[in-house]
């Protein structure tokens, strides 16, 4: 596990940062971790709708960029998810108190513009994506929360 706060890494506060702890990174990827709360804005009972898993994904991607900006001694630049490609899910719904894992690796990043294959997996889960995202270089930073 990392000693830094995921809140420090991605730009969102409150209910909306689902992450829970980075637990590696390297250049290319990053390793985190979320247990499925039963509090949360998404819960249908005491589920969570699959299609959380791209938001998942893509707070892990945030987690990434906020990472290498701390490593660069910049500050945090506001990112956004333009969409996902063939995400394939074997399962409909997250249970309360689940523990994932999520492994963003960065396939390409050119101009502000990124690709990164994403899964989340468990017991008994196994889900994949390619996340596209954008992070233009004058974005105003701002949490949402």
């Amino acid at each position: 596990m990392i000693d830094i706060k995921v809140s420090e890494l991605v730009p969102h506060a409150g209910q909306m940062l689902l992450l829970d702890k980075v637990i590696e990174y390297d250049n290319e990827s990053l390793v985190a971790e979320v247990v499925v709360r039963g509090d949360g804005l998404f819960n249908v009972g005491d589920q969570v709708p699959a299609w959380v898993g791209i938001e998942y994904m893509a707070q892990t991607i945030a987690a990434h960029g906020g990472m290498m900006c701390v490593l660069a001694g910049k500050p945090i630049q506001l990112g956004f998810l333009l969409g996902t490609r063939r995400y394939v899910s074997n399962i409909t719904a997250f249970k309360v108190g689940e523990r994932l894992t999520i492994t963003v690796n960065r396939i390409m990043e050119d101009q502000g513009l990124g690709v990164f294959n994403c899964h989340i997996i468990a017991d008994g889960i196994d889900i994949s994506a390619k996340l596209n995202v954008y992070q233009p270089t004058d974005a105003k930073n701002k949490v949402i929360s």
